[in-house]
Formats: C-alpha cells, structure tokens, sequence
C-alpha cells in the first residue's frame, strides 16, 4: 500500500517560495535547503509534505494538478494568503456558487482556498 508523503512544485526562486509556503502552512524546512531544493514539513504532527525543486518551466494557466488548502473560515484564509504573497486568479472557470478561491503563489502555482461551510 502506498500513500501520498510529498507534493513537489517547481519555483524559480525557492526561497522565496519556500518563505511563502512556510508562512501560508505553518510548516517547516525538514532540513536545510539549498537554493535548488528544499521539503517543508508540519511543524507539528504528522502531514504531506511539500518540496520545492528550482525550475524554469513556464506555469501553467490551467494546471492539471494543484493543491486544495481547507478552511471553514474561506475569506479569513483568502485575505491572510494574500498578504503573505498570494495573488488572486482571474479564473473564468468558476461554477455557478463556487466553494472555491483559485489563488496564485509568488511563484504564479495555482492552488485553490476551499470553503468548508458552503452548502451547495
């Protein structure tokens, strides 16, 4: 049986991203990085990590993977990203009621803001 430990994003500046992701998930390094790598952890507990490896590769508009972050305080979580560094995506995929927020890192990965409480 297998399981999900990490999800790996490319970032052509991973400090920088490394930075916004530790803030945005209250994770850590799981030990030091290098300008090229790096694997963030849960500060506490156990929890998929997330490494970022340097990359050139454009970004893509419309990826076919990206993270979900939960929350059941959506607009709280939506705000507090974007001061971090996060940016709001122009996405004209929306569903009618959406329980999502498509967001950008400072990298420009997509990853969405999950509203828990909606019904619909």
């Amino acid at each position: 049986m297998v399981h999900i430990g990490t999800v790996v994003m490319g970032a052509t500046d991973v400090s920088r991203a490394a930075a916004f992701w530790k803030a945005a998930l209250t994770y850590t390094e799981r030990e030091p990085g290098t300008d090229d790598w790096v694997v963030l952890v849960p500060v506490e507990g156990p929890g998929v990590g997330v490494a970022l490896g340097r990359s050139t590769s454009p970004v893509q508009e419309v990826p076919r993977v990206h993270l979900d972050l939960y929350s059941d305080e959506q607009e709280a979580e939506v705000e507090r990203l974007m001061g971090l560094g996060a940016e709001r995506v122009a996405w004209e995929l929306y569903p009618p009621d959406p329980d999502f927020v498509v967001l950008a890192d400072p990298e420009g990965n997509r990853f969405c803001v999950i509203d828990t409480t909606h019904a619909g």
